[in-house]
């Protein structure tokens, strides 16, 4: 039983139902001032669903009065963008006049007969009533009585039904608005991992060059070198807070803008740090780096910080090969260092596959790897 009056507790039935009256209203209007032709204003109504607004007019009421509490409505906000769409609201609108006509008749029909009903159970004959005009009272007839009213409450809940599934049908989104939405949508969740890469190149580096740092300093017992190792985990930090900041500014406020970000132009800070950290660096730039679109210079110097972090975390102090050249429209970087003696079992992290994700967004390629007894990170950016 409780099954059967859920749909009469929530408050959308009603604003369904007052979705459905509101066409009625002007054909109330008009049927006044001509009683002989009520139907005339479907001809100015419906041809107005080719004008694009109508569209975004109507799917807002339709998602106010139909779908209220519902996140994902299924209904479009936006004006006809296409012929088809235009089509489409047209077709919304004389849907909802025939079934506003419907519910306005049952609305006033029904409850008629019930009473009328009950007018025939109580021994009167009841008045304005075609159907039961000629009919003789009977007692039983107010037996009959709950059944237009059991109809009446059917048909609430079912047109309501039915008009919120005409208008999903008829003013849902586009193919081109679901496209849109679904790049949107993408377009956020790259967003969301494009951040998540930062933090883990740039974190991720500092706390291993701070990692490292301090461990050579505690050996070392050298004043000089534990000062200098200091002012090495004191400016990596610095630079991990500045990024970290940067990250927090873009989601607190993704309208704001996110600020400088580091470039390959920066790429001596990077060089210095793995050089502080006791690694000895042979660094080789060749060609216009400065001229590197600002994209790949931006995702170039996170590709060199990921493949220096592994270098630290993962062979220590060794020499290190770099190498960053432009030339024939491509920007390549190279970063090699030997495979220490004791190499673990190869377990691929986020970071390697942070590279290779960071250059096929731009249209580029990654390896990493062993090579002839070395470990090998190249990357090739496209930056035409």
């Amino acid at each position: 039983m409780l099954r059967f009056l859920r749909p009469f507790l929530r408050g959308v039935t009603y604003t369904r139902q007052l979705h459905l009256w509101v066409p009625a209203l002007p054909f109330a209007v008009w049927a006044l001032i001509l009683p002989s032709k009520p139907w005339l204003p479907v001809f100015v109504v419906v041809p107005m669903g080719l004008i694009p607004a109508v569209r975004r007019l109507e799917g807002v009421q339709a998602r106010l009065l139909l779908t209220s509490g519902e996140r994902e409505p299924g209904i479009s906000q936006e004006p006809s963008a296409t012929w088809r769409d235009r089509r489409r609201t047209a077709l919304w609108l004389a849907v909802r006049l025939i079934l506003g006509a419907v519910t306005t008749f049952l609305t006033v029909w029904l409850p008629g007969l019930c009473v009328a009903l009950v007018q025939l159970g109580v021994g009167s004959v009841p008045w304005g009533v075609p159907v039961l005009k000629d009919v003789s009272p009977h007692w039983a007839y107010a037996v009959l009585a709950p059944l237009p009213l059991i109809a009446f409450g059917a048909a609430v809940v079912g047109l309501g039904e039915l008009i919120t599934a005409a208008a999903r049908r008829l003013l849902g989104p586009s193919p081109a608005e679901r496209l849109a939405a679904m790049e949107a949508r993408t377009e956020q969740l790259l967003e969301r991992t494009r951040i998540a890469r930062e933090l883990h190149d740039s974190i991720g580096h500092a706390l291993t060059v701070a990692v490292l740092q301090a461990g050579a300093a505690r050996t070392a017992g050298d004043p000089a070198f534990t000062d200098r190792a200091l002012g090495a985990i004191e400016e990596t930090g610095r630079a991990a807070l500045e990024d970290l900041e940067r990250v927090l500014r873009v989601l607190r406020d993704p309208a704001k803008p996110a600020g400088n970000r580091p470039a390959l132009v920066d790429a001596d800070r990077l060089l210095e740090s793995a050089r502080a950290s006791g690694a000895t660096v042979d660094a080789e730039v060749t060609g216009p780096v400065e001229t590197v679109p600002g994209p790949v210079s931006r995702e170039g110097y996170r590709i060199l910080q990921e493949a220096l972090t592994n270098v630290l975390r993962h062979a220590g102090a060794v020499p290190v090969r770099v190498r960053i050249g432009v030339a024939a429209g491509t920007l390549c970087l190279d970063v090699r260092n030997p495979l220490p003696s004791a190499v673990p079992r190869h377990r691929e992290g986020s970071g390697l596959r942070g590279i290779r994700e960071r250059a096929a967004l731009l249209g580029g390629s990654a390896w990493t790897g062993p090579e002839q007894g070395d470990w090998r990170v190249r990357a090739e950016l496209p930056v035409g």
